[in-house]
């Protein structure tokens, strides 16, 4: 009888295996997103201290954020912007030729677009080491030149969101335009995010300060910065945040060591 049993769930796993790896990561930021708030145990918080990653600006739009399992991410890489090694992953936006290339190095194990070229959206969902990587995508300008029918290419750019270490980290690439309701769902809970404040190739400084001020991140990292003066950006998000201006390129960050006041981190090592 105990043999009959055994063999069915077997035979009942079997077929439930290919079900679940056709099933969408999870994503855990979303989760947290979407759950009522609870208490954590203080056992858990002391444990979950010790897992910190590292982020380097390496210049424009490029940061490297390396994680405690050794993977090295690389945002909007093109590869002109390097600190250190070469990264494992690169996640790329095609707004012009410094966010990608389509000639990386063959090294790179892991190449993300955040774009696809059947004209449908890109869908990134990927556990690559200790990193889950996920996208959103918006829309982008088309190139100067390119006459095709609409100003907009649908789903041309994506802010890639990189859960690790207990963070949620989100890069907003290229933003052309604003965030509607349904991309904030989508992109769920960040702790960190690295947002454009170019106030002219991107968004204007009013719009990028808006969506950084609802996203109510713990950590903001200017990116684009271009000559943009630091003060026109901080007047816009308002009192409430403070600035912390590192003499490097890089600084180490954990979950429990997220400040307690939304907080621009500003390296000025690059």
């Amino acid at each position: 009888m105990w043999r009959l049993v055994s063999a069915a769930l077997a035979l009942f796993g079997a077929a439930l295996s290919p079900a679940l790896a056709q099933q969408p990561q999870r994503s855990e930021c979303l989760a947290m997103a979407n759950a009522a708030p609870r208490a954590m145990s203080v056992a858990f918080r002391q444990a979950a201290a010790a897992a910190e990653v590292e982020i380097s600006y390496a210049g424009h739009s490029t940061y490297y954020i390396d994680t405690p399992g050794g993977l090295r991410i690389a945002t909007d890489y093109s590869g002109a912007y390097q600190v250190g090694r070469l990264p494992d992953v690169a996640t790329m936006n095609r707004a012009h030729s410094t966010h990608y290339t389509l000639f990386p190095d063959r090294r790179i194990p892991h190449v993300l677009h955040g774009w696809s070229d059947d004209g449908k959206p890109a869908i990134v969902s990927e556990r690559i080491g200790d990193a889950f990587i996920r996208n959103v995508t918006t829309d982008i300008r088309r190139y100067f030149g390119d006459d095709a029918g609409s100003d907009m290419i649908r789903d041309g750019n994506s802010i890639f969101i990189f859960e690790v270490a207990g963070l949620c980290i989100g890069h907003l690439g290229h933003l052309h335009h604003k965030l509607d309701d349904s991309h904030f769902a989508q992109i769920g809970r960040l702790d960190i995010v690295m947002v454009p404040i170019d106030g002219t190739y991107t968004m204007s400084l009013d719009g990028i300060s808006e969506i950084t001020k609802r996203l109510r991140a713990s950590v903001v990292l200017p990116m684009h910065r271009f000559a943009t003066p630091l003060d026109d950006f901080m007047r816009r998000i308002g009192q409430h945040f403070e600035i912390d201006r590192h003499y490097g390129r890089s600084f180490r960050m954990s979950r429990d060591a997220l400040p307690s006041k939304p907080t621009v981190i500003i390296l000025d090592g690059v």
